[in-house]
């Protein structure tokens, strides 16, 4: 299967690093024309001009619109400097353990900001004009925690299942046109944050990163079928998939990239 996006116009929120900039990457390999986006400009634009990273050898343009979706000014920022998209993809997100009886009220209504409601906002920004035009997409970078609580991050599993409430609802939508309405689930994925805490890890227990790794999968993710932390790469594949011409019947889904993680069968 060869997915053209030539002629597309994606937005990538929060892709500066992590699993945003994988996914900017394969779209821009795709022939999509990319827009970064993240907090400030000046880290947005060094990354779109990175040769080697976002830039090199890519299919499509690539710019950078520095905007904080976890706002409402943000989105509107973000939605003034940017009027259409064809692709848009809700990856910004924020995760912490913390204990439930830890967490005040402030902590739920930021992480509802930046996991969900930017999300929102900018569907709501975009969205009109894909049905217009007859052909869009929308896919919300979602969690296997939205199905499998994490008892030490109880308040990000909540954002995770409201992503893939909004998603499926805003499928409906789309009923009879072109536009499709999804989310894809990551599991465990060595992004650059989860490289920072694996290399703590092994710090402190005198260990080499890759023993580090292997042991937080065996104990806190035990249920994992591929054993191991996925590539930010395999997650960006699952989502350039679902952005592409080639999905067009995949739509309202909750799509898996969570390494068998989940124990159901649908």
């Amino acid at each position: 299967m060869k997915i053209d996006l030539s002629g597309k116009t994606a937005l990538v929120t929060g892709s500066t690093s992590g699993i945003g900039h994988a996914i900017a990457k394969g779209l821009l390999a795709a022939g999509a024309d990319v827009v970064i986006n993240g907090r400030t400009q000046a880290k947005v634009d060094a990354v779109a001009a990175a040769p080697g990273k976002t830039a090199d050898k890519a299919g499509g343009k690539v710019r950078g619109v520095a905007a904080d979706v976890s706002t409402a000014a943000g989105c509107k920022a973000l939605a003034a400097a940017l009027s259409d998209v064809d692709i848009l993809i809700n990856n910004a997100g924020i995760f912490e353990p913390k204990n439930f009886f830890d967490i005040p009220d402030e902590d739920w209504s930021r992480f509802f900001d930046v996991n969900v409601m930017s999300g929102i906002r900018l569907s709501r920004a975009y969205m009109p004009g894909m049905l217009k035009r007859n052909w869009g997409r929308i896919v919300f970078i979602a969690s296997e925690s939205a199905l499998m609580i994490p008892r030490e991050m109880i308040h990000y599993g909540m954002t995770k299942t409201a992503q893939l409430a909004v998603s499926r609802g805003l499928a409906e939508l789309t009923r009879g046109t072109a536009v499709t309405v999804n989310s894809v689930m990551p599991g465990p994925t060595m992004s650059e944050g989860v490289e920072t805490f694996v290399a703590d890890l092994a710090r402190q227990n005198g260990q080499s990163e890759q023993d580090a790794a292997a042991q937080f999968i065996k104990q806190h993710r035990p249920g994992s079928l591929i054993q191991r932390f996925a590539s930010v790469e395999e997650i960006a594949n699952m989502v350039i998939y679902v952005s592409s011409k080639e999905a067009s019947a995949t739509n309202g889904a909750a799509l898996r990239a969570e390494g068998g993680l989940i124990q159901t069968i649908a």
